[in-house]
């Protein structure tokens, strides 16, 4: 699997994350800026988006939304929220491909989402 890092904080923690969590599964993990991720995401290049921002949802996914589209992305933990990790499985599985989230939820959600993704 390809995963490309976006969103506006944190981007080398998240990225760190999943190459720890993903391990030889993760042929890819590249940091890149909005744009470029949501391209890469939207032409197959990579099969994942991950990001975060303060907000878990606008300058996490906004380029995602734009550029893949809507149905591809979900907003899995924001300021006082984080989806239960059924939810957060249930959308991947479900065929999501862009998540974003905020910086202090990556160690509650990034390991449910690769998780579901190798699962």
């Amino acid at each position: 699997m390809k995963f490309v890092v976006g969103g506006q904080i944190e981007k080398e923690k998240i990225a760190e994350s999943i190459r720890t969590l993903a391990g030889d599964k993760a042929t890819s993990v590249v940091v890149m800026n909005d744009i470029e991720a949501a391209m890469a995401l939207k032409s197959g290049a990579v099969d994942y988006y991950l990001g975060a921002c303060n907000t878990g949802g606008g300058g996490a996914l906004a380029m995602a939304i734009a550029i893949a589209g809507m149905d591809r992305c979900v907003t899995v933990g924001m300021p006082g929220k984080i989806l239960s990790d059924e939810e957060i499985i249930g959308h991947v599985k479900g065929g999501k491909s862009a998540f974003g989230f905020t910086g202090q939820d990556i160690d509650v959600v990034v390991p449910v989402i690769i998780t579901a993704i190798f699962s």
